[in-house]
């Protein structure tokens, strides 16, 4: 009798959801799970350098933790047994925090972020710290794009971005001052969400400009971002599960903003999503900012400096020699900034914020790019992320997701912004776009 072929083991989930349910019906354990991403991450680590910490035996071991948990009956949270990557500017009580600066390689600082209690609190862990720009502001860190090495990954959470991006893990966290979630996820062609400023802990993480800051997640669709923020958030803030919208969305499309131009076959990618959209159903206008915006770049770029510089000029007391040039210019800038100046642009980002709801008024999102373009081809900068001041600045919701590829095999996304407060919303007119464009592709 001829000889039967082995069964083929059964592909393991790389969503997050599938691996949770793997996880949770006892056909994946945690231990399995990390071992299949570590061989991935072995796999192509010297090329995209995604990790500045990473311990083997130390994630192992956690995950054999999680899996004795469960053995013993024990309480599961909604990320057990799942590995996380952690942007190297949380800090960890069991791995270096770096911080992307030479001045603070080998840092420990003995305690873990509020962030990092809460993946903890949920059965997952860190499976390791993600690179990150120097401080989380503009000097590139070693990274590379998953989808072409020649290419940024964009920053500054660059290394969860790619990390999510080439299969490493299926969820990752990051913080946004300016763009340092939406472009690199845009960039790497993942979902990037960045939810209402103060949605998700701070706390344990550097600042850089205090009342800019905010925490993002890095998923490969929109349920995954909603389940993954949800299991971090307090009780309550966000829905775990997306509901499906009673009908199709009202979405107001955003060509450009005033301090910016897109490049035109980003543009016209955008503009057939957006006809995509309007096909299945979507009521579509374009928009323009009122006037009363001109100036938010300004006033966004005065509240960054000025904050980051007084946080920093500690730091660069000390380790000047050792920081780049980009980031002692910024604190230099933001020293000379005066105490009225910042007060009157805090006043000024108040009032814009006020005005920002009435552009929700008729429209459940606004759509515009993430970046001008795809990925520029150069390491020696992350992009321009002035396509998501605005939201930075305001503190308002806003996601990306990925809607196809340029003609040199890099990303496109769509940004989706929503009023204050209503991520819920959001990741619904999000997660019904998602659907409609059908993007699947992934980084050979």
């Amino acid at each position: 009798m001829p000889l039967r072929s082995p069964a083929a083991k059964p592909a393991l989930p790389e969503d997050l959801r599938g691996a949770v349910q793997a996880l949770s019906d006892g056909t994946l354990t945690a231990r399995a799970y990390c071992e299949s991403r570590l061989a991935r991450i072995r796999a192509s680590e010297a090329r995209l350098k995604a990790w500045v910490a990473l311990d083997e035996e130390r994630a192992l071991a956690l995950a054999a933790e999680r899996d004795a948990e469960r053995a013993r009956g024990r309480p599961t949270g909604a990320l057990h047994g799942v590995p996380v990557g952690v942007k190297d500017i949380f800090d960890t009580d069991d791995l270096p925090t770096g911080m992307g600066s030479p001045a603070f390689v080998g840092n420990r600082p003995g305690k873990n972020a509020e962030l990092v209690e809460r993946i903890l609190a949920a059965g997952g862990y860190a499976l390791g710290k993600t690179a990150t720009t120097e401080f989380a502001f503009m000097h590139p860190a070693e990274t590379r794009n998953p989808w072409n090495p020649r290419h940024t990954p964009g920053g500054s959470s660059s290394g969860s971005a790619a990390a999510v991006a080439a299969g490493h893990v299926p969820v990752a966290v990051g913080t946004q001052t300016n763009g340092s979630v939406i472009r690199p996820a845009a960039f790497c062609g993942v979902v990037g969400f960045k939810p209402s400023l103060g949605s998700l802990p701070i706390q344990g993480a550097l600042p850089f400009a205090e009342t800019l800051d905010q925490v993002g997640v890095f998923a490969r669709t929109v349920a995954d971002a909603a389940h993954f923020a949800a299991s971090l958030a307090e009780s309550g803030t966000f829905a775990p599960e997306i509901e499906a919208l009673s009908r199709p969305p009202k979405i107001a499309a955003l060509p450009r903003f005033p301090w910016n131009a897109a490049e035109p076959d980003a543009a016209k990618h955008l503009q057939t999503s957006l006809k995509r959209l309007a096909g299945a159903g979507a009521e579509l206008k374009v928009v323009a900012l009122p006037d009363d915006f001109d100036q938010a770049h300004r006033v966004h770029r005065t509240i960054m400096l000025y904050e980051g510089a007084r946080e920093h000029a500690p730091r660069q007391a000390v380790h000047r020699s050792v920081m780049s040039a980009a980031l002692n210019a910024a604190i230099d800038e933001g020293l000379a900034i005066s105490r009225d100046d910042y007060r009157s642009a805090l006043a000024r980002r108040a009032a814009l914020a006020e005005l920002a709801l009435d552009l929700f008024e008729d429209c459940d999102a606004l759509a515009s790019l993430p970046a001008p373009g795809a990925a520029p081809a150069r390491l020696d900068v992350t992009g321009d992320p002035s396509f998501c001041t605005l939201w930075s600045l305001v503190g308002f919701p806003a996601l990306t997701i990925p809607t196809g590829l340029s003609d040199g095999g890099l990303p496109y996304g769509m940004q989706l912004a929503g009023s204050a407060g209503g991520d819920d919303r959001l990741l619904r007119v999000a997660s019904w776009c998602e659907a409609v464009i059908g993007f699947d592709g992934s980084p050979g």
